[in-house]
């Protein structure tokens, strides 16, 4: 026997204003000071969100999903949870966005480590600086799932990748790579953050277009024990102090006259480069 669902009819039923009527930054702050909400999008997020053991609070699934992918997943919920149901078109006039694979979740946003504690016993880590854009954000910690990467530090400047569109373009590998922000730290108060993890025991590696760089194939890269990847915001790079500071400075080759790459597929060949295998 399927789980009862509650027919989308009253648009300003207040449960439905983490979908309708709260943006992002309101959700984050949502139980200020003590944590906030996260939405994820799609039955494979959602699954993975749930399996990194985030608390559920309600879900929103178009009606013809809620027999189809979605379905299992709703099965795993609270009995007692609430959730919502109308056809795609009811549901993109309450959310205005369209729906990826029928289903939305509302979750608590799992509580984030210090850095020191996150990182213990890491060789391999990725860090983020200024990447203001959810897709890259998300795209960057997906490819660090699966190429190798054991961590990803982020300074506040970063979109937060448990954004809906971040968390979607990630595949959900927000909820499985560990990550937190730089400035949650105590080793590191007082120091720019590429001293810090070199307090830590990291060889930093600044992925930048200088010409007093080392080749991202250069074997004194892969011989070091501890190694942070540090890339920077599109267009602009990393900071000339974050440059300066870094044991390296690195880069991929081009062909044809092409300087750089978009950072999401720069961040894909640097891990594979990188990354203990």
């Amino acid at each position: 026997m399927g789980r009862e669902l509650i027919e989308l009819t009253d648009y300003n039923d207040p449960r439905l204003d983490v979908y309708a009527r709260l943006n992002e930054t309101q959700l984050r702050h949502y139980y200020e000071p003590n944590g906030g909400l996260l939405i994820t999008e799609s039955p494979k997020v959602t699954e993975r969100a749930l399996a990194a053991g985030c608390k559920p609070v309600s879900a929103l699934v178009e009606s013809s999903q809620a027999v189809g992918e979605a379905a299992q997943i709703l099965e795993n919920l609270p009995s007692d949870l609430p959730v919502f149901t109308g056809s795609s078109d009811t549901i993109r006039k309450l959310t205005n966005i369209p729906m990826t694979r029928g289903l939305l979740c509302c979750m608590m946003r799992p509580a984030l480590q210090k850095v020191e504690d996150l990182i213990a016993g890491m060789r391999r880590i990725a860090v983020l600086e200024n990447v203001t854009n959810p897709t890259n954000v998300g795209a960057i910690i997906r490819s660090a799932a699966a190429l190798g990467m054991e961590a990803v530090l982020l300074n506040h400047a970063c979109s937060d990748p448990f954004y809906r569109r971040a968390a979607r373009v990630s595949m959900g590998t927000v909820f499985q790579v560990p990550w937190t922000y730089l400035e949650n730290t105590e080793t590191g108060k007082g120091l720019h953050y590429v001293k810090m993890l070199q307090t830590l025991g990291f060889k930093t590696a600044a992925l930048a277009l200088r010409k007093d760089t080392v080749s991202i194939s250069d074997p004194c890269l892969r011989r070091e024990e501890k190694l942070a990847v540090i890339l920077g915001a599109e267009g602009d790079g990393l900071t000339d102090e974050t440059i300066d500071l870094s044991d390296y400075t690195i880069r991929i080759p081009m062909a044809h006259g092409v300087d750089s790459l978009n950072v999401a597929a720069c961040s894909a060949v640097a891990f594979w480069e990188l990354a203990l295998r």
